[in-house]
């Protein structure tokens, strides 16, 4: 604190009056509290290609919501993950903006997505329901533009139905895989194989049907082999074929 004395005359009163006046040299200075922010990934999805580009409305209006919901909840966006003409009925796990987003989560511990409304999630409330699911296992949360949290919900008929998605879901899955199974093996009795390499008659039977000319003429593998390069049948490093190579072509 400093002092300074302040004289005032009174004229013809022929005496002063002295006043001792406390100036304040040290003000509080405003304090700037930085709020720690948490760290959060974006996610944009458009359902439509006709939606796609910088002129376009939708990938900039959720661009704003979220960042405008960011900024005003205390999250920083470290990173943007975009699925253009990508439907809402798809499952996340399909999606590859989607894909890239949750090898990004896993890879840095980020543990929140931004989205502007939960239509942008999934619009089919059976991929909605089922991509929260597997999120809430991650131990993530999705946020949308209005401060919603997908991933928590009091509504015991939304829990009921998520676990009664995940039954169907299993059971879909248990039924495609019984479909290829009975694929696999109708092939395998039609055609005798079913998938692993093909044979050289599948591979190259212009080669085997050369073999099996020369074999008649009485060559032997060897010479067969020599024959075959000459006529441009050889391997695929241009090498002309072995003669155990030869044997089993002429076995097919």
């Amino acid at each position: 604190m400093s002092e300074r004395l302040v004289t005032a005359l009174t004229g013809d009163l022929g005496f002063c009056t002295v006043f001792l006046e406390l100036d304040s040299t040290k003000r509080a200075k405003p304090m700037t509290r930085k709020r720690n922010l948490v760290q959060a990934v974006g996610y944009l999805r458009t359902s439509s290609a006709t939606n796609i580009g910088r002129d376009k409305d939708s990938e900039r209006r959720q661009r704003i919501a979220i960042e405008r919901f960011a900024k005003s909840a205390g999250f920083e966006i470290v990173e943007w993950f975009n699925d253009p003409a990508v439907s809402g009925a798809d499952p996340i796990e399909t999606r590859p903006g989607f894909a890239a987003l949750l090898n990004r989560i896993e890879g840095n511990g980020v543990k929140v997505v931004l989205v502007e409304d939960a239509s942008r999630f999934a619009r089919d409330l059976m991929a909605q329901e089922l991509g929260l699911g597997l999120l809430v296992k991650l131990g993530m949360r999705v946020l949308t533009a209005n401060g919603d949290d997908l991933t928590v919900t009091d509504d015991h008929m939304k829990v009921a139905m998520r676990q009664i998605a995940g039954t169907f879901a299993q059971l879909e899955k248990a039924r495609l895989v019984a479909k290829l199974r009975a694929a696999r093996e109708r092939k395998k009795a039609e055609t005798g194989k079913c998938g692993g390499r093909k044979t050289y008659s599948e591979a190259m039977p212009a080669t085997v049907a050369l073999a099996k000319h020369l074999q008649a003429q009485g060559l032997s593998y060897r010479k067969i082999s020599a024959e075959l390069a000459a006529q441009g049948h050889v391997t695929g490093s241009g090498r002309p074929h072995v003669a155990s190579a030869i044997q089993k072509m002429l076995a097919t």
